[in-house]
């Protein structure tokens, strides 16, 4: 195993937007416990048309082909996202589709549509198989722990039981069935209180070629739950499954989080913006063509992700050229101190953007900005334990190639 860039190299940085997520539906027919969309302090989902309009639609894919030209981006990933995507219809589905697709052409544009699974049908698959969708399902593992956060939103009316694991688990084995070149793999959300390697078999059980476990979005003014005297029990959640993943027999799925880490500890640059230094290229279309930055900031405080533009009135390259985008692309240099202090920041990239976030009070004129995202995150003391036990573990297996002198405690608090 041999670093795929030399240690400490900074990742490349892009030039544009290469992932667009663009919502086909404002409201969800789920009811997550966790869901930072969907919260008591924001209802300004409630002023979003539930679907995009045409114009909408017709605008979004103009912008989209705009900014793809104008930095001759060869390819790029169209991410179809709610709300439940799937309460659009297939008309909306084929419609944004086929719209980005005709106005880029010449551009490669991979789709992947990321459901909770409750409504997929096999005409759903036969549409996804046509346009070349893949799907992404959401799935807590088993169905007790699943259905304690993802319960139906009807409550469990018109027949249906209230917890929707059933329908999740009948929705992934008809993906794996019937379309399996289109399955992408499973997200879950982890839950500290469920037996971990009990959720990853449950998962593990479907044959999925990627699984993400998800950290629950959390920030230092909205810190995750945790028990009295157990500062690193994400860390320690995850790192028995990493154990047990890693153990266990070959072929197992792709565990992203966890490949990340190690593609990390040997000197290379991540995919994905959860951990690493690698800069973010992602945006977000809503429902009614505002442009907006990764949802999960919503979770932070209501208008958090908004950027006050669309795309009726402005391009992607405005966006591109915020502030608030900016910082995602600094890399090292957008850490805080503590964090480029860290052995491991590298590795970890400071977590993600969204859990650095401290409330403080509002500054006074002349007293200067004080940015609320320059700070560790919330999680750091849970990655720096992972990080450790991973590091500990390649060591075990390949020697001194894990070349960060990682130990298990935490850095910050």
């Amino acid at each position: 195993m041999t670093p795929t860039t030399e240690p400490g190299a900074a990742p490349a940085r892009p030039e544009a937007f290469t992932e667009f997520v663009v919502k086909l539906h404002a409201r969800c027919d789920l009811a997550c416990d966790y869901c930072y969309v969907y919260r008591p302090d924001d209802d300004s989902w409630r002023t979003r048309p539930r679907v995009p309009a045409p114009a909408t639609v017709a605008r979004t894919a103009e912008r989209i082909a705009e900014h793809l030209a104008t930095h001759d981006v060869p390819r790029a990933d169209l991410v179809l996202h709610g709300g439940e995507p799937l309460l659009a219809g297939p008309a909306v589905l084929r419609s944004v589709v086929e719209s980005v697709r005709a106005a880029a052409p010449g551009r490669r544009i991979d789709v992947v549509v990321q459901t909770n699974g409750v409504r997929l049908t096999p005409a759903h698959l036969e549409l996804f198989g046509e346009l070349g969708i893949g799907v992404g399902i959401s799935l807590d593992g088993p169905a007790a722990v699943h259905d304690r956060h993802r319960p139906r939103r009807d409550g469990g009316r018109e027949g249906h039981q209230a917890g929707s694991h059933a329908a999740v688990a009948r929705a992934v084995e008809l993906l794996r069935t019937t379309a399996p070149d289109l399955f992408r793999g499973l997200l879950c959300v982890i839950d500290v209180d469920a037996d971990p390697i009990a959720v990853y078999e449950a998962l593990a059980a479907f044959e999925p070629p990627a699984i993400d476990l998800l950290l629950p979005h959390a920030s230092w003014g909205r810190p995750p739950r945790r028990r009295p005297g157990r500062e690193t029990e994400y860390g320690d959640w995850l790192g028995s499954v990493f154990e047990h993943w890693y153990t266990r027999p070959r072929p197992a799925p792709t565990v992203r989080l966890f490949e990340e880490l190690m593609i990390g500890l040997l000197g290379g640059a991540s995919a994905v913006e959860l951990v690493g230094l690698s800069p973010s290229a992602v945006v977000v279309v809503e429902t009614d063509g505002a442009i907006e930055q990764v949802d999960a900031l919503k979770g932070i405080a209501p208008g958090a992700a908004a950027t006050g533009l669309n795309v009726f009135d402005d391009s992607f390259d405005e966006a591109w050229a915020l502030p608030e985008f900016q910082a995602r692309r600094l890399g090292a240099a957008g850490l805080c101190e503590e964090c480029r202090s860290c052995p491991v920041h590298q590795v970890c990239g400071g977590g993600f953007y969204a859990h650095r976030h401290r409330p403080g009070p509002p500054t006074s004129p002349g007293s200067g900005f004080v940015d609320p995202f320059d700070n560790p995150s919330v999680y750091c003391a849970d990655l720096y334990r992972l990080i450790g036990l991973i590091a500990d573990r390649m060591r075990r297996t390949v020697g001194d190639a894990a070349h960060q002198p990682v130990g298990g405690s935490a850095r910050a608090s």
